[in-house]
C-alpha cells in the first residue's frame, strides 16, 4: 500500500499558541484523547501531524494511537477546510448528470484536487458519495448553501460569487 501524498498544511503561529494551550490543559490525561482532539479541531479547524505528535507526547500515548483515532473518525480532518467549503455529490444520479465535470472544472479553477484546500485557505474541495438529493442532481454544496441541477460549465460563475 502506498503512502498518501498530502500537501503540507501547518498551523499559523497564532493557531499553534491556541493548540498548545488546549494540549497543556490535558497533560498526562491519557483518557482525554478524543476531547483534546475535538477541542483543537474546533479551535483551529484541523489536526496536522505535528499537532498529533504534540498531543501524543503530552498525553503520554503512542503517536500511532493518535493518528489511528484521527484517521478512523470521519469528523476529524488533517486538512484545513477553506472559508468556502465546496462539496460535490458523486452519487449515481449526480455522476450520471455531470458531477465529474463539475469536480474537474473546480479543480482547474482553484488548482486543487478533491480533499485539498487552497494555500490561502479560501477554498476546499470535497467529494461526497451521496447527499440524498437525487431528484435535483447534480448538486454542489458551498458551506451550507445547496446548488441544484448545476451546469458543469457554470460552476465557475457560482464559485466566483464567493469573496476571496
Amino acid at each position: 500500500m502506498g503512502v498518501i501524498d498530502l500537501p503540507k498544511y501547518e498551523l499559523t503561529s497564532e493557531e499553534n499558541i491556541k493548540a498548545n494551550k488546549i494540549i497543556s490543559k490535558y497533560k498526562g490525561k491519557r483518557g482525554a484523547l478524543i476531547p483534546v482532539l475535538q477541542n483543537i479541531q474546533e479551535t483551529v479547524g484541523f489536526l496536522p501531524l505535528d499537532v498529533q505528535r504534540k498531543v501524543a507526547d503530552e498525553l503520554g500515548i503512542p503517536e500511532k494511537d493518535v493518528y489511528g483515532v484521527v484517521t478512523f473518525y470521519s469528523f476529524f480532518t488533517m486538512v484545513p477546510r477553506g472559508k468556502c467549503n465546496i462539496r460535490v455529490c458523486m452519487g449515481t444520479a449526480c455522476f450520471v448528470k455531470g458531477a465529474k465535470r463539475i469536480v474537474e472544472n473546480i479543480s482547474n479553477l482553484l488548482g486543487i484536487k478533491p480533499g485539498q484546500t487552497t494555500t490561502d485557505r479560501n477554498y476546499s474541495l470535497q467529494i461526497n458519495r451521496c447527499l440524498g438529493a437525487c431528484g435535483i442532481a447534480p448538486i454542489m454544496v458551498i458551506n451550507d448553501k445547496v446548488y441544484q441541477k448545476v451546469d458543469p460549465d457554470k460552476v465557475i460563475d457560482i464559485i466566483n460569487k464567493y469573496p476571496q
